[in-house]
């Protein structure tokens, strides 16, 4: 066969070889685009970046929640949301005694004979009582998580004195159920030891069972020692003027979803019910004659969230989200608040508790 055939041939079979891996090549590519697994081999042939961040595992319900309501402070509306989650997740809810009425026992110091043998032991506990950690403790399960919510003390004192005028002595002697009158001179109305006295001094320092008739001017270390009990056993300390922004911390902490924590204003009064305002100076000179201005401390240093020490250590809190945007009106921030926080946004619209409670 003449040289230039031979050489033809083998041309020609190159050419076929290099078209047919071109169609293989091209056929592959083609492949790979199409099923996208370019993305998947690509950054471990070219580590050019950092991998992809990982949303952290999500944690179960917390079923477990023994909430402190207090006296004036919207805890009528954080029971209603408890009893609620306790029914949609067939929870054992505690019931005072018959013997007690629908609170247990108050003003009597809490005991857990107080509740009713057919709910113990029981999952959320959520009707008024005086708080007793140990008996408390005593009748709720390992890891449970202790809230309660607080209140402005001037704004809780009027509310208080409105509700409870035809029930506390010191009210009833004040004549015309006068706040203002009673803010004046409270020593000629108030008798320490009587029937529902502690409506008219020191509430809340009563409520989280503390003396209601120790004077922080007379013992400030006993005040503060109160208040290091309430931070050391209350993973939340809710703040009725921030209802929402205490819920949101609320449903983080208990890791719930949103349905979990919505609710409707209850035991609202009408705003022509109310008292006049008190006046600026017999809030801060008159209210603070009887106590801490009136309640346990005023504003006491609350914590976001966090786990109390000892044995009611709840699990793990979960990582902060992200900013959720401004707030239509201002709201503090530091101890109460964490920055960014809207509660709107995470709560999924208006609320009707923009406004103080009453």
């Amino acid at each position: 066969m003449p040289p230039i055939l031979q050489r033809l041939q083998q041309a020609t079979k190159m050419s076929r070889r290099k078209i047919l891996l071109l169609v293989l090549g091209c056929s592959t590519v083609t492949l790979l685009i199409h099923q996208g697994t370019q993305l998947s081999w690509y950054p471990k042939l070219f580590p050019l970046s950092c991998p992809p961040l990982r949303d952290p595992p999500s944690r179960p319900k917390h079923m477990t929640v023994a909430f402190l309501k207090t006296h004036k402070t919207a805890g009528t509306t954080v029971q209603n949301i408890l009893f609620r989650f306790a029914e949609r997740h067939n929870l054992t809810v505690a019931l005072p005694h018959p013997s007690c009425e629908h609170q247990f026992c108050y003003p009597r110091n809490f005991s857990a004979h107080f509740v009713h043998p057919a709910t113990r032991p029981p999952h959320v506990l959520a009707s008024h009582l005086r708080f007793d950690r140990a008996e408390l403790q005593r009748l709720m399960p390992p890891g449970t998580v202790y809230v309660t919510i607080l209140r402005e003390p001037a704004a809780m004192f009027e509310s208080l004195f409105s509700y409870y005028n035809q029930y506390c002595p010191a009210f009833r002697r004040v004549p015309n159920a006068s706040l203002e009158a009673f803010l004046r001179a409270p020593e000629a109305y108030y008798r320490a030891g009587e029937h529902f006295a502690m409506f008219a001094h020191n509430t809340l320092a009563y409520d989280l069972g503390g003396d209601n008739e120790r004077s922080p001017r007379d013992d400030a270390a006993y005040l503060a020692g109160l208040i290091r009990q309430v931070e050391e056993v209350f993973s939340l300390v809710m703040i009725a003027e921030y209802f929402d922004e205490s819920l949101v911390l609320l449903r983080r902490l208990l890791a719930w979803d949103l349905d979990d924590v919505l609710y409707a204003k209850l035991n609202a009064r009408a705003a022509g019910s109310r008292l006049a305002a008190i006046p600026a100076a017999l809030a801060r000179g008159r209210i603070p004659r009887l106590g801490p201005s009136e309640c346990c401390p005023a504003a006491p240093r609350v914590p976001e969230f966090r786990p109390p020490s000892r044995s009611l250590s709840p699990p793990a809190l979960p990582s902060q989200e992200s900013s959720l945007g401004p707030h239509p009106a201002p709201a503090p921030s530091g101890p109460f608040l964490p920055e960014g926080l809207d509660p709107l946004t995470e709560l999924g619209g208006a609320s009707p508790y923009l406004s103080p409670p009453p």
